[in-house]
């Protein structure tokens, strides 16, 4: 550890770690957003995720988008799905992909936001 970033004394400011303290969230909840990030750190999930807030996409779009099969699509999509972040809806023998929800675009936006920053 770089030795600029440590204390050099250790001091506990009682006051100011109670506030913060008072604040945090409970652990289920952090737990909870842990999961979200980690089910969005994988490469293939956000670029299926990038893809489906510009549109509705089923499966072999995406695959073919993603230049990729569209079993390995099929489970992303599906580890998606039981992350909440996508919802599909059947038309005939097709069935069509997209965002679960606002809250599911809002993350892509502000990572897309903040990764060109």
């Amino acid at each position: 550890m770089n030795q600029k970033t440590v204390c050099k004394v250790n001091c506990i400011h009682t006051k100011i770690v109670r506030q913060v303290e008072s604040k945090l969230s409970k652990d289920d909840a952090l737990l909870a957003a842990s999961d979200i990030f980690r089910n969005l750190a994988d490469f293939t999930r956000i670029k299926i995720l990038y893809a489906l807030s510009i549109r509705e996409l089923c499966v072999c779009d995406i695959a073919y988008l993603l230049n990729s099969s569209q079993p390995a699509i099929s489970h992303q999509l599906r580890v998606l799905r039981a992350a909440g972040f996508v919802k599909y809806r059947k038309q005939g023998k097709m069935v069509f992909y997209s965002l679960a929800d606002q809250h599911v675009l809002d993350l892509i936006k502000t990572g897309m936001i903040h990764a060109r920053h």
